[in-house]
Parts: structure tokens; sequence; C-alpha cells
């Protein structure tokens, strides 16, 4: 597996794919948050916190997680080396975890800049220092543990078509589904079971700075979910 992974980062940083991913995230990010009038502006949110960042950054993710994850078995399919791959001393599992964790790794190096607007926020108080630790902590681990999720949903629909593109659009749908979807539903049903089912509530909820363990278990079985669908998939081609 560690084979795996390590030529799917290699892969990653040899083409141009994942300086642009990376490159991507931090200038969208800085738009919104230091240039663009709006919302999302830190200058002109006259609260010393990162709320805004927090707000954003699921929505690039959105689209940049299934841009990355998109090539992981449609372009193995594409060039016939699915088969080849399978045959190699190394369980399903293994590949699949391979696969997603080059994937999951890549979107974490896109993260790490962004440590700089705590940085940035943090001597932008009055008085220097005012920023709520507890709810950055906590949204940067509920922003993991979405990472997370997504890329396991990306990698499972790169399985389903040797069309790039194809995954793509379905790794977004289904994304958007978790995310927002089922809270859209709940908001006109009222119910509040299909809020639980989404994504954003526990998202939400770990933002608040408390780290429930209901959130945890959720975001930990979607995951596990995605990958095992993936492996039976993959499973299917042999």
């Amino acid at each position: 597996m560690l084979a795996l992974l390590k030529k799917e980062i290699n892969t990653f940083f040899a083409s141009p794919i994942g300086y642009l991913v990376i490159a991507i995230f931090l200038v969208l990010n800085g738009l919104f948050l230091w240039l663009f009038k709006g919302e999302f502006n830190v200058l002109n949110y006259g609260f010393a916190d990162l709320s805004s960042f927090f707000l954003l950054a699921p929505w690039i993710l959105i689209f940049l997680i299934p841009a990355v994850t998109m090539r992981s078995f449609s372009d193995e399919k594409k060039q016939g080396t699915m088969e080849l791959l399978l045959t190699k001393p190394i369980s399903k599992l293994n590949i699949v975890l391979g696969k997603y964790l080059g994937s999951f790794i890549l979107i974490l190096i896109a993260l790490l800049p962004t440590l700089i607007y705590v940085y940035t926020v943090y001597n932008l108080g009055n008085p220097v220092g005012n920023l709520d630790f507890g709810s950055t902590l906590g949204s940067y681990f509920g922003l993991l543990f979405l990472v997370a999720a997504y890329t396991a949903i990306g990698i499972f629909t790169s399985t389903l078509s040797e069309n790039q593109i194809v995954a793509f659009i379905i790794a977004v749908f289904i994304c958007f589904i978790f995310f927002i979807g089922f809270e859209g539903i709940a908001d006109f049903t009222s119910s509040n079971f299909i809020d639980q089912l989404g994504m954003s509530a526990h998202y939400k909820s770990m933002s608040r700075g408390v780290i429930d363990t209901r959130d945890l278990v959720y975001f930990l079985s979607i995951t596990a979910l995605f990958l095992l669908l993936t492996k039976l998939n993959i499973t299917k081609e042999n």
C-alpha cells in the first residue's frame, strides 16, 4: 500500500495537477477572504475570527476534491492498466486505501498554508490575540473530516466510469447532496432526522468547538461506506 501511496503522490507532483490544486484553493480563498468585498471578506467582517473561511472552504472543496480524485480509477480504466493493478500482490482494500490516502494527503497539503490566516487574524484582533482558538481548532477538525468524506466519495465515483469528466460530475453531485441537500429537504419538511443525515449539520456542530462523538461517527461512517463501495466496485472488475 505504501508503494501505491508514494506512486499516487509522485504522480500528482510530477505533473501540474498537485501544484494547480494547491494554487487554485489558496487563490480562491485569498480572493474571497481578503480582496473581494462581501460577506466572506475577513477585513469587512468586524470580528477577529475565521468563520468566513470555514463557510467558504466546503464549497470550494466540493469542486476541487472531485477534480483531484476523478482520475484515480478512471485513468486506470482508460489506459487499460486496471487489470494489471488488480493482479498485483496487494489486497483490493489496500489498493483503495493507497489511492484514497494519496488524494487525501494532497488536500491536506493544500490546507496547511491556510494556517497563515490564523496568524493574520490573531494579529488583527483588538487586542492582539483576541481569537477563539477553541472554535478555530474545532472548525479545522471538522474540515479535515469533511475532506475525508469528500475524498472517499470522489474515489468511489472514479470507479463508475473511465470518463474523468463523468466521474467529476457525479462526485460533485453526491458531495452537494450530502453537504447541503439533506439540509434543504429538512428545512422543507421540518425534519431534524433528515437534517442529521447531511454533512452540514455535523460540520457546523464541530465548528462550534464542541467535538461530539456522534459527529465523528457520522463522518467516519460516510468515509468507510464509500471506501467499501469502491472496493466492491473494483472487485467486479476482476
